[in-house]
């Protein structure tokens, strides 16, 4: 038998009218007889993180005493919390991290004290470990974020080296916020640099286009992927039956987001009144539409390995949002108030759990992604929690925090990890990063590493 190492470029892309389609992972671009590590094509670790605002009602006196987010045991084997319950599927997939604390986002000084500068500073805060400058002007200073010092590893390799998204109008980087804090600080949870803050985009048709469009027009009202079909046909013409069922099962997860994207533009250009005045027209009302989409066209851009690296802001400090589906009929920032109430706290516990299961919706995407010998859940590393703990206080300890994803092998997985109380959290972000690679000394006030 024949065999040639001939085979494609893991950068192929589809071209055609107004589209440039980066491709998942195929057979065919791996060379014959070559081990997938020792190819171009070898997986590489893709890293999200997510912020969740308001803290969490687990890490209460109340609630921490009744196990809502944490685990009751530490170690392997753990019983999944009401919080979490909705992440047991990914069980081997999954670190539960409790006890860490940002001493960086509470008032450092008399001055720093004051009304919102927690909700205003917590953001800047959650990946950079980094107490940020107090200041109304254009001399801010946090960061870096934990995704651009990965970025700045991994994101020449790709189109774009990350993606920045949010789930509310984020706002300007520029103006006052809170307690003369820049609303940089507040707007934003990733940094390429201590003073380089990085706007989020909340419009998934922004994101799509950004993702697969080129600057080509195409037929208005059209499809992106119908503009490659002639190019796909040739692709199919020349790989297995394997990666003809992934091309077409790719482009048919494209397909499907334009037309949702599609289909909320034309609702809301109906003239009925919007629940979110104001917002782009392919941001849709529903909570739950617009996350959803926002995790599918992160899915794609890692399949695509047109992105290694993304950050995700579902929520914004004070945000009087209700969650229909939730059953938590209290505006969010009210609840996270509970004033020490029993029923608030275990009400506010029920909407934490439902925002966990727009995380699990993520990690079954991930995990239902087919890439090299296994799937994107395998090769990412999902970072999620928040910057606050005890909102009702403003308290930054107990921290509300999980890691999904194994990371190309570098995360165990099936692990509550109980850190000895008051670990910074910058021990776990500084942790990951050497587990992705990243030689980094410390990061913000930073102590050592974490059993990861």
């Amino acid at each position: 038998m024949f065999i040639t190492k001939k085979h494609l470029s893991r950068r192929t892309v589809l071209r055609g009218v107004g589209a440039s389609l980066a491709l998942p992972l195929l057979d065919s671009m791996v060379p014959a007889q070559t081990p997938l590590a020792k190819t171009p094509a070898s997986p590489k670790v893709r890293l999200a993180a997510i912020e969740m605002v308001h803290g969490a009602a687990g890490s209460t006196a109340i609630g921490r005493s009744k196990n809502y987010w944490s685990p009751a045991i530490k170690g392997v084997n753990f019983e999944f919390t009401a919080s979490l319950q909705s992440l047991a599927p990914f069980r081997e997939y999954l670190t539960v991290i409790s006890n860490t604390e940002l001493q960086n986002a509470m008032s450092l000084t008399p001055e720093e004290d004051g009304p919102m500068a927690d909700h205003t500073r917590s953001s800047a805060v959650f990946l950079t470990a980094a107490h940020p400058r107090m200041t109304e002007g254009s001399d801010i200073e946090a960061g870096p974020s934990i995704d651009q010092l990965y970025a700045r590893r991994v994101g020449r390799e790709t189109r774009l080296s990350s993606i920045q998204l949010c789930i509310e109008d984020a706002g300007s980087l520029a103006g006052v916020c809170g307690h003369r804090y820049s609303c940089a600080y507040k707007n934003t949870i990733s940094w390429a640099s201590p003073t380089a803050p990085l706007p989020m985009e909340m419009d998934p048709r922004a994101v799509f286009e950004r993702l697969f469009s080129d600057a080509t027009p195409r037929r208005a009202n059209s499809l992106l992927v119908d503009g490659v079909a002639d190019a796909a046909r040739q692709l199919k013409q020349q790989v297995g039956s394997n990666d003809r069922l992934r091309v077409n099962q790719y482009l048919e997860a494209i397909r499907d987001v334009e037309r949702r994207i599609q289909k909320v533009e034309k609702e809301n250009s109906s003239g009925v009144p919007r629940a979110l005045a104001g917002a782009p027209p392919s941001v849709p009302d529903s909570f739950d539409e617009h996350v959803e989409l926002m995790f599918d066209l992160q899915v794609l851009a890692f399949m695509a390995d047109v992105t290694r690296v993304s950050t995700f802001k579902m929520g914004m400090d004070r945000s009087a949002r209700i969650y229909p589906r939730s059953g938590v009929t209290t505006p969010f920032h009210a609840l996270s108030h509970h004033r020490e109430s029993p029923e608030k706290i275990e009400e506010f516990a029920r909407l934490n759990q439902y925002h966990v299961s727009k995380v699990a919706y993520f990690l079954d995407r991930l995990r239902n992604a087919p890439d090299g010998d296994g799937n994107l859940l395998d090769h990412s590393a999902v970072l999620y929690g928040s910057p606050m703990g005890d909102s009702h206080v403003h308290e930054h300890k107990y921290l509300p925090l999980v890691l999904a994803g194994r990371a190309n092998g570098a995360l165990k997985g099936n692990l509550h990890l109980e850190c000895a109380p008051e670990t910074p959290m910058a021990n776990v972000l500084l942790t990951l990063m050497h587990k992705l690679g990243v030689g980094v000394d410390r990061i913000g006030d930073s102590t050592g590493e974490v059993a990861l």
